[in-house]
C-alpha cells in the first residue's frame, strides 16, 4: 500500500490556489517548530464569502497538499462554513494522511483561522475566541 493517497499526492504536485493577495482582508501564518512546516492563508472576502483564497507554504508533500486542499474546501463558502473546517475534513478530502503527518492537516486548519481572526480584527467585527482557538488534537 502506498504511503500517500493520489489525492495527496495530486495536491502536491499540483497545488491549487497558490500565491499572495496583496491586498487580502485577512492573513494567517502558522508553524511546526517540531517540523519546521509554514503555512500562510490569505482572504478575500466579500459579503461574508471566502471570493479567493492563497496560500505559501515552506514544508513537506503532507503540508503542501493540505494547504492547496483546505483552500479548496473554503473557496467560494460563507465565513461561517470555513469557521467549521477541521483538520479532519482536510485529512479525509485528502484520502488520509499518514499519523505522522496529520500535523499537516492541523497547520492548514489553524491558518485558515488565523486567517480569519486577522479578518474579524480588522474590520473591528466581535467574534467567538474559542471557536478561532488552536487545535490541540495531535501538534
Amino acid at each position: 500500500m502506498a504511503l500517500y493517497s493520489e489525492k495527496v499526492m495530486d495536491h502536491f504536485r499540483n497545488p491549487r490556489n497558490v500565491g499572495i493577495i496583496e491586498d487580502a482582508d485577512g492573513v494567517g501564518e502558522v508553524g511546526n517548530a517540531k517540523c519546521g512546516d509554514i503555512m500562510k492563508i490569505y482572504l478575500k472576502i466579500n459579503n461574508d464569502i471566502i471570493e479567493d483564497v492563497k496560500f505559501e507554504t515552506f514544508g513537506c508533500g503532507s503540508a503542501i497538499a493540505s494547504s492547496s486542499m483546505a483552500t479548496e474546501l473554503i473557496k467560494g463558502k460563507p465565513v461561517s462554513e470555513a469557521l467549521q473546517l477541521t483538520n479532519k475534513a482536510v485529512a479525509e478530502a485528502l484520502d488520509g494522511l499518514p499519523v505522522h503527518k496529520l500535523h499537516c492537516s492541523v497547520l492548514a486548519e489553524e491558518a485558515i483561522k488565523k486567517a480569519l481572526q486577522d479578518y474579524y480584527e480588522r474590520n473591528g467585527i466581535d467574534y467567538d475566541k474559542e471557536a478561532l482557538a488552536p487545535c490541540d488534537c495531535c501538534s
